[in-house]
Formats: C-alpha cells, structure tokens, sequence
C-alpha cells in the first residue's frame, strides 16, 4: 500500500476497506489479536451503506438511475442477479412506468416521469461494448405479471433484442432447474468492488472483498444453472406468446 493511500486514510479523505484494514495490521504485526478482530469488525461496519426508498424518494427516485449509471460507466463488467424483475438497464418505457408507479400503500410518492426518463437514459451505457452486461433473471422474474398483457409481451421481446448484443449475456434459471439455495435478492456486481443488494426498503451497498466474493459465488452457482444464448431466447419468446397468443 502506497504512502499517499496512507495518508489519505489517516486524513479521514478515504474510507479504508477491509483489505486495506488487514494489510495495515499484517504490517504493523505487534497489534494484539483482539484489537485486531474489533478494527476489522468496525472496518466491515463502516463498508456497509445502506440508503432507504424514502431517502431516494426524498432526494428524487431519477437520481438513484443517474448513480447507477455513474456505477455501470465506472466498471468493466456489471452483474445482475434478478429473482423477481428485468432491470431497468432492459426495460421498455412503458414497463418502467409500470414498476415504478407506486401501488401499495405506504409505497413512496415519486416524479414518474422523470423516474422514466432517467432510466431510460441509463440504458445508453449498454451501448458501450468495451463493458459488459450480464443479465441473470428466474423464470418467475420473466413470468409475473406486472404489467398489462401488451406491455409484458413488449418487454419479454425487448429483452430478447437486447440479448443480440455482443457485449450482453443474457441467461434465465428455469423453474424445473435443480438447486439447493434459494434465489432471495436481487443484487449487483460491480467488477470485484462493490455489490448493491436491493430489499423492499431500500439498498445496501457491500464493499468488503469477502461480501463481494460470496455474491460472485451466488451469481455463478445460479448462472451455471441457467438457460443462455438461444434457449433464453427461445423461453423469453415463448412467455410472450403465452401473455399475448397470436400476435406477430
């Protein structure tokens, strides 16, 4: 570790990480074992950032989509664990407006519009193939019906564009997939640095490189299982069909 990080830390400009807290201790080698296990437990407390939806809903849903596309134009390869719903990075305009329309009471008051229009925007980053995507979905996440039946089956034939892209990896574990853990959280990977897992009241970002590693596990334990390439394809035409039969 550099003597500019160091300072850096001990100025209080940058949060250490984990990592950082463990090189930091196997150099200095005389710090008690017990002090040591209290600094990197405050050390994984404090690479844990959690930000509720009322917070995001305060300050404006849209800046939630402008900051995840900051995140995605800062990375090399973005990871998307999807157990319930499509991203927003690959949703239509009218499913977005769908999903993001509040329905349940308590849910928060939000500029749909402008929630629309800034997710919409986000998805430019797809464009860049220098980064890639990958799209990890169940079979219910493509199957549940939040949307009207046209919207759904846009949205399933959007999908199946969107996986056209050399640069996006699209895959869906089926229902009759074999599997031991079960899918609970959406969550995102960012490289090998940061994962935001997503939960009905808000988001929690993980910075400590074990956290991180877990969810790469996750992420391939389920990708391994997956329907890819042709067969996604193939799957997400076949739902569309079902939502609206008959239709080109």
């Amino acid at each position: 570790m550099s003597q500019s990080k160091i300072s850096r830390i001990e100025s209080g400009r940058v949060l250490p990480s984990v990592a950082d807290v463990e090189r930091i201790l196997q150099g200095l080698e005389s710090v008690p074992p017990d002090v040591a296990n209290d600094l990197l437990s405050l050390a994984r407390t404090a690479n844990v950032e959690y930000v509720s939806v009322r917070s995001s809903a305060r300050q404006g849903i849209w800046r939630r989509q402008a900051e995840i596309k900051a995140l995605c134009e800062s990375s090399s390869a973005v990871r998307h664990f999807l157990p319930v719903i499509p991203s927003g990075l690959i949703q239509t305009p009218d499913y977005a407006r769908s999903v993001l329309t509040p329905t349940i009471e308590g849910d928060t008051a939000r500029d749909i519009d402008r929630a629309v229009n800034a997710r919409l925007d986000a998805q430019d980053v797809l464009n860049d193939e220098s980064r890639s995507f990958h799209f990890l979905l169940t079979e219910q996440a493509v199957r549940l019906k939040q949307a009207p039946a046209p919207v759904m089956a846009d949205q399933l034939r959007h999908m199946r564009e969107v996986a056209q892209r050399p640069n996006v990896d699209l895959s869906i574990l089926p229902n009759s997939a074999n599997i031991s853990s079960p899918p609970l959280n959406i969550f995102i990977v960012y490289d090998e640095r940061l994962v935001t897992v997503e939960m009905l009241s808000g988001t929690v970002a993980l910075r400590d490189y074990r956290d991180i590693s877990y969810h790469l596990n996750v992420f391939d334990y389920f990708r391994e299982r997956a329907l890819s390439g042709e067969d996604a394809k193939d799957l997400l035409g076949s739902v569309a069909d079902d939502f609206m039969p008959g239709r080109d």
